[in-house]
């Protein structure tokens, strides 16, 4: 037990060293693209579902065939949908075109998100050691809770009275 790391900066050390270790261990993976050199991917968070294409570009996003700014209204959404192009250090380096459906406005945002991030392993597999660390690459799995039976909502119990 006297080779156990004491301090932050010998975990910081540590944890770098088994990426780099990782990443040398790792099999090389080839890029994905169709012949229009684009990459296709698939996201998903709570009930939605995004179908996601990146070719090389100026940055511009459309979503269901409208521009990003005029889909997702708020700015944290936008924020949100960027952080993987900021994570890669590839902002305004990629076309997104896709296609959202079902859930709501933040979840089709964390789907687009996840299907950004799997887009952009397939067409640079090198940046997937980042997008993983950052947990781009990882499906948010949570989702709504049922109704249940004889329950008001998912757990909450309708009001007791004693008379």
């Amino acid at each position: 037990m006297s080779a156990t790391t004491r301090t932050l900066a010998d975990l910081k050390d540590l944890a770098v060293s088994q990426v780099v270790a990782a990443a040398t261990d790792a099999p090389k993976r080839e890029p994905k693209r169709d012949q229009f050199g684009r990459s296709y991917a698939t996201g998903r968070r709570k009930n939605a579902q995004a179908r996601v294409w990146i070719k090389p570009g100026k940055g511009e996003i459309q979503v269901n065939g409208k521009k990003v700014g005029q889909y997702f209204a708020r700015p944290v959404l936008r924020m949100l949908i960027t952080q993987p192009f900021l994570v890669a250090d590839r902002y305004n380096q990629f076309d997104v075109y896709c296609t959202v459906k079902g859930g709501g406005l933040s979840g089709q945002a964390g789907a687009l998100r996840h299907g950004i991030s799997r887009a952009l392993t397939l067409y640079e597999p090198e940046l997937r050691s980042i997008l993983k660390i950052a947990g781009f690459l990882t499906r948010d799995s949570r989702a709504v809770e049922r109704k249940k039976y004889g329950r008001a909502k998912a757990r909450r119990s309708f009001q007791f009275s004693k008379r």
